[in-house]
């Protein structure tokens, strides 16, 4: 009787000649073939960045170049280009401009944008920013700034400047230094939804926290800092360009630029004011518009201010009289809330005195007048 294999197989011990033997190399091959295929990918992928590089490097060259010939000199120092493989850092260990007018050096400098998303662009400056302009100069420090600018094809679509720790000072002028600081400032910029195409209008948005100007003290009645909230539309800015203050402020004025504040507020220890209007630049390129104003506290500033030249050719008891009628005046009037709502003019905090109307604040000729009272010594200058 022979023994037969259990699984019919041969019975002299040779390994089996099916199809199994053919697959063996196949199934090798099989398993590496998803790394293969990412190596191929990760070499596709560095020929593309280092092509995206190029790109870029030619770029700033040439838009380099194109800001020499017009007068306006960037430079920046040691600059590389890195961040392989999923972003682009350009880094300049300082950064510098030049103009006839103004010149200015900040460093370091890095901007960094994602290689899926190489319109949106993030930077950061490490102080200190020193900038001269018609015999003024300018030193400015700070902890920390970070800036970042989100553009399409169609132009920028919203662009963002924070800075914590802000300390400043500037020379030349009279008096001299003026020092400023801030412990937060932050700016906001987009394109108006519905008027950029045909204003070229720009949504601006502003607050600064904890400032400080000691040389303002005085006249503003306290050393407290000051916090400061903007929210205005800038027209006609769509065609801001870098050529020099003077004919960028000149064409916007001349296009029919405005600035329409929607809301200032502002605020100094006890000291409060609340403002929207419509400013602009008259023909002697000096501000003018209309503001209406509503305050807690300044009046006690701004009416000594307007009495004092008013009083003075009175003399004695006339003096107080004009004083006090002016001080009366610019107090204003609270506005009367509806039945079962705070009103406008209520105050921010429980404890805080209300807002008051005060007469329309125009500037006109020069000129700041508060109802029908021109603040005296109060001369608005060109701004070029």
């Amino acid at each position: 009787m022979t023994d037969r294999p259990t699984n019919g197989g041969p019975t002299d011990g040779t390994p089996p000649t099916a199809g199994g033997a053919g697959r063996g190399p196949g199934l090798r091959l099989g398993l590496f073939a998803p790394f293969v295929l990412l190596a191929l990918l990760a070499l596709a992928w560095t020929a593309g960045w280092f092509w995206l590089r190029g790109r870029a490097e030619g770029e700033i060259d040439g838009w380099l170049n194109r800001e020499a010939q017009a007068g306006r000199q960037w430079t920046c120092a040691d600059r590389s280009l890195t961040g392989y493989p999923f972003r682009f850092e350009l880094r300049c260990t300082s950064l510098s401009f030049a103009r006839s007018d103004v010149r200015f050096t900040v460093g370091p400098v890095v901007a960094v944008a994602q290689v899926y998303q190489p319109r949106h662009v993030i930077l950061e400056a490490t102080g200190p920013f020193r900038v001269q302009q018609d015999g003024l100069s300018a030193d400015v420090t700070w902890g920390q700034l970070e800036a970042s600018l989100h553009a399409t094809g169609d132009g920028f679509q919203r662009a963002s400047l924070v800075v914590d720790r802000l300390k400043g000072a500037v020379t030349g002028a009279d008096p001299s230094p003026i020092d400023f600081s801030a412990d937060h400032l932050e700016l906001h910029a987009r394109p108006t939804p519905g008027r950029f195409a045909g204003d070229g209008a720009v949504d601006l948005s502003a607050r600064v926290m904890r400032a400080a100007v000691p040389v303002l003290d005085p006249v503003l009645g306290g050393s407290e800092p000051a916090g400061i909230a903007l929210d205005a539309t800038v027209t006609r800015a769509a065609g801001f360009r870098t050529r020099t203050l003077a004919q960028e402020l000149e064409r916007w004025r001349a296009a029919g630029g405005t600035v329409e504040l929607a809301s200032l507020a502002a605020e100094k220890g006890s000291r409060r004011l609340r403002a929207q209007g419509v400013l602009s630049l008259d023909e002697q390129h000096r501000p003018a518009g209309q503001l209406d104003v509503r305050t807690a506290g300044l009046e006690q500033v701004i009416a000594p201010l307007i009495s004092e030249q008013l009083g003075a050719r009175l003399g004695g008891d006339g003096a107080a009289l004009i004083g006090n009628i002016v001080g009366q005046f610019l107090g204003g009037r609270r506005k009367e809330p509806a039945p079962g709502q705070a009103g406008p003019d209520a105050p921010d905090r429980p404890g805080e005195p209300p807002l008051k109307v005060l007469p329309t604040v125009r500037l006109a000729g020069g000129r700041v007048v508060v109802g029908p009272f021109a603040v005296p010594n109060v001369r608005l200058q060109p701004l070029y």
